[in-house]
């Protein structure tokens, strides 16, 4: 198979992790009989820097002409007072907005090599979490109507859904639920916002096709405690841009850490996804070999699972991580309560070295 892969580095620690990522996906050419095709793109404040906007049109186009986008990390505090609609972060919604992928499918899994890393008590966690969110990446408050008035005493941003947007996250929410434990929890706000009971709407009517799955309802404000209260109750989650946003972000810290949780964002099949770890561009460790590459080399699995339908490659990637924390090597970020004895072993290790031993476990 030949392909061609969009990446994106972008800033911080992205072209650290992304650079490891692009070494695993050569070792997966080499031993599966593949070739991959690079392209750079420049976007985020790396292109602010060089073009004075955070994704120009000829950079967008590279991404929509390839087969799949990697992207690293955008943002930090260097371009922190530019004017708001050239932040680094308008490259997110550029990419996400101009490649239509409007699902975003966010992993968060506590591997149980890295159980000491996770905050709550091994009762809570039992043997390990597996939740898959789904959440809606295109529409919601972060696309909607927004402003501030002449006098900059007030500002508004505005919630807005259609049938069909909130249609397209649940369906999907079902079928990966029915892959899974069958059971979807669908995230809102009924109880005060409009888009909310239409997204209980939406849910239930769709619901009628997958009546195999258990479904069940949530305010964000619950669903946010019983997140670390009771993890393990939650199969699959679908919700809201903005619900999403926050529920992710919380659950990587429940799975021990943010370094491990990749993502896949997909539109309807006929244009490139997008991959990237959700962890942010971590300023202060970019360029010291500090960072933890994992959740990039997972997102490339993801890559090849749902764009190239490698499962087997995709698997095999996800192996070799899986062997490399068995192994005892950690990160920083995820050594835990048990840093000084991994160091003492001599198994403490940095962003170039965790990519080397995950291709050297691919190599076997």
């Amino acid at each position: 198979m030949e392909k061609t892969i969009a990446l994106i580095p972008g800033d911080g620690i992205g072209p650290d992790v992304v650079a490891e990522a692009v070494k695993v996906l050569d070792a997966v050419a080499k031993k599966y009989g593949h070739k991959w095709n690079y392209r750079d793109v420049i976007a985020g404040g790396a292109a602010i820097d060089k073009f004075g906007k955070p994704l120009p049109q000829e950079q967008l186009d590279i991404c929509l002409s390839s087969d799949a986008t990697l992207l690293g990390a955008v943002g930090g505090p260097k371009w922190d007072n530019v004017a708001p609609e050239i932040r680094p972060e308008k490259a997110l919604l550029g990419l996400r907005g101009g490649m239509k992928v409007f699902a975003n499918l966010r992993p968060a899994v506590m591997w149980p090599q890295l159980k000491d890393a996770c905050p709550l008590k091994d009762e809570i966690v039992g043997n390990g979490l597996d939740i898959l969110v789904v959440r809606e990446l295109t529409g919601g408050i972060y696309f909607g109507d927004r402003g501030t008035s002449a006098d900059g005493k007030t500002a508004w941003d505005t919630e807005k859904y259609s049938w069909e947007e909130i249609e397209r996250i649940v369906r999907l929410g079902f079928q990966f639920a029915q892959k899974r434990q069958k059971h979807l929890t669908v995230v809102d706000k009924a109880n005060i916002l409009n888009s909310s009971r239409l997204w209980r709407k939406v849910a239930e009517e769709v619901h009628k096709e997958y009546s195999d799955v258990t479904l069940d309802f949530l305010y964000i404000d619950n669903a946010s405690m019983q997140l670390v209260r009771n993890p393990r109750q939650f199969d699959v989650i679908a919700t809201s841009n903005m619900f999403g946003d926050i529920l992710t972000d919380e659950a990587s810290q429940i799975t021990g850490s943010i370094g491990m949780l990749a993502s896949a964002s997909l539109g309807d099949g006929t244009g490139p996804g997008l991959y990237e770890p959700i962890h942010g561009t971590a300023p202060d460790i970019a360029g010291k070999d500090l960072a933890n590459p994992l959740a990039t080399i997972l997102s490339a699995a993801m890559l090849l699972r749902y764009s190239f339908k490698l499962e087997t490659e995709a698997k095999a990637i996800e192996d070799a991580v899986n062997a490399v924390l068995n192994a005892g090597w950690r990160t920083g970020d995820i050594a835990g309560s048990k840093l000084a004895e991994v160091k003492a072993q001599g198994k403490l290790v940095g962003t170039k070295k965790m990519g080397e031993l995950v291709v050297e476990e691919l190599n076997k």
